[in-house]
C-alpha cells in the first residue's frame, strides 16, 4: 500500500469524523446491529438506505451476512430460497462480503461516511486462517473498518447448516481472532445462542459457561454480545437476568457490552409489563453496559427498518433520561469512537 494513500485515508476519515460529531446530538438514535444485505447477498442500495435513516438515525455499524444460502436445485427446485429457514440447504461463508460493504462505503461523499462503522463479517471461525482474512480486509481498505462481527458461534437453526467443521467457543481460532481485535483496537459483536433449543429441563446451558470462559480470557477485547443470548426458539434461561446481572457485576467481564437488538428479543423484552420492569431496572443499574439496535436486514423504508425502535418505546420510557440516552446513543458513540480511533492507528503503525 503506497503511504501517500494510506495518509490519505486517514485524512478523509478525520474530516468526516468531525462533520459527523456536530451533527451527532440532534439525531435519535445509534443503530449497533445492522445487515445491509441479506442471505444472499441482496439488499438496500447505501444512498437509498442514508434516505431511510433520514434525520433520526445517527450512526450504524454497517454489515452484511457472513453466510451465503445454497440454492440447491435438488432440494428446492425452482423456489429460490432468500432465508435459511427456507430450504434444508447448506449455508457457506461469502468473504466478498467484506469488499462489497467496503465499496458501498467507499461509494458515499466524506460527510456521509462518517455515519457509518463498517465491520468484517466474511471469515470462518473455525479457520486458524480467519485473521488474516481480517489482515488483508485492513490491509486492502484502509480507513474503512470498525471492528469485526456480527459473526456466529452457536445460533438455532444455523450453525448446524454450515457447510464444514461447526464453530466452537472453545475453538483456538476463536481466540486468535479475539487477540488480533485487541491488538488492532476492533470492537467485536458476536451471535452465540445462551442454550440450545428445546433443551431438556435438566440439561446445562453450556454454551452459557463456555462464553462467560472465552470472555474471561479476552479481557483487552471490547465485545458486545448480539441479543443477550436469546432467538426464536432459545428463550431465555431459567433467571436469565440475574445471571446476566451477576455476570455484569464481576470485574472479569466489564469489557462486555449487550445489544438489544432483532424482534425477536423484543418479543422477550416486551412479553409482559413485569418482563419490561425488570429489563428497564438492569438497563438502568448498568448504564455503560447495553446498546440498541434494530438487526434490521435490507429495510425498503424508514417504517420497516425502525418498527423495533417503536417497539421499544415503553422500554425507554422506563429508564432515566440519562440511561436512555446511552443506551440509544452515547454507548455506541463511546465503543465506536475507540475502534475507529485505535483501528486508524493500528493501520498508520501497520501498513507500509
Amino acid at each position: 500500500m503506497r503511504p501517500l494513500v494510506v495518509l490519505a485515508a486517514f485524512a478523509s476519515m478525520a474530516v468526516a469524523s468531525c462533520a459527523a460529531e456536530a451533527a451527532q446530538s440532534s439525531y435519535e438514535l445509534n443503530d449497533s446491529h445492522f445487515h445491509l444485505t441479506n442471505y444472499v447477498q441482496e439488499g438496500t442500495d447505501i444512498r437509498k438506505f442514508l434516505q431511510i435513516m433520514g434525520d433520526r438515525v445517527g450512526r450504524v455499524a454497517l454489515f452484511g451476512i457472513p453466510l451465503q444460502q445454497t440454492w440447491s436445485y435438488r432440494n428446492s427446485g425452482d423456489f429460490a430460497p432468500t432465508y435459511y429457514l427456507q430450504t434444508d440447504s447448506p449455508l457457506y461463508y461469502y468473504s466478498f462480503t467484506d469488499a462489497y460493504i467496503a465499496m458501498a462505503y467507499l461509494s458515499l461523499p466524506e460527510r456521509d461516511r462518517a455515519r457509518f462503522d463498517p465491520m468484517i463479517t466474511g471469515f470462518n471461525p473455525a479457520d486458524m486462517y480467519a485473521v488474516d482474512h481480517i489482515k488483508r480486509v485492513l490491509r486492502t481498505f484502509p480507513g474503512v473498518f470498525t471492528g469485526i462481527g456480527e459473526f456466529t458461534i452457536h445460533k438455532e437453526f444455523v450453525s448446524s447448516k454450515i457447510a464444514g467443521e461447526v464453530p466452537s467457543l472453545t475453538d483456538p481460532a476463536l481466540d486468535r481472532i479475539l487477540a488480533f481485535a485487541a491488538e488492532a483496537g476492533m470492537v467485536v459483536i458476536i451471535h452465540n445462542d445462551a442454550d440450545k433449543p428445546f433443551p431438556r429441563k435438566d440439561q446445562e446451558p453450556y454454551d452459557l459457561q463456555q462464553l462467560s470462559a472465552l470472555f474471561r480470557r479476552h479481557p483487552s477485547t471490547n465485545i458486545i454480545w448480539a441479543h443477550g443470548g436469546v432467538g426464536r426458539i432459545v428463550r431465555p434461561i431459567e433467571n436469565h437476568l440475574e445471571l446476566l446481572k451477576r455476570a455484569l457485576n464481576e470485574p472479569g467481564t466489564s469489557h462486555v457490552s449487550i445489544d438489544i437488538s432483532w424482534i425477536e428479543t423484543a418479543k422477550y423484552i416486551l412479553a409482559t409489563p413485569e418482563t419490561t420492569r425488570r429489563v428497564a431496572q438492569t438497563i438502568n443499574e448498568f448504564p455503560d453496559r447495553f446498546l440498541f439496535g434494530t438487526d434490521e436486514v435490507a429495510p425498503t423504508d424508514q417504517e420497516s427498518y425502525l418498527k423495533i425502535y417503536e417497539m421499544y418505546q415503553p422500554l425507554f420510557a422506563q429508564l432515566t433520561p440519562q440511561v436512555s440516552e446511552k443506551l440509544r446513543k452515547g454507548n455506541y458513540e463511546r465503543l465506536f469512537d475507540e475502534a475507529r480511533r485505535r483501528v486508524r492507528a493500528w493501520e498508520k503503525a501497520n501498513l507500509k
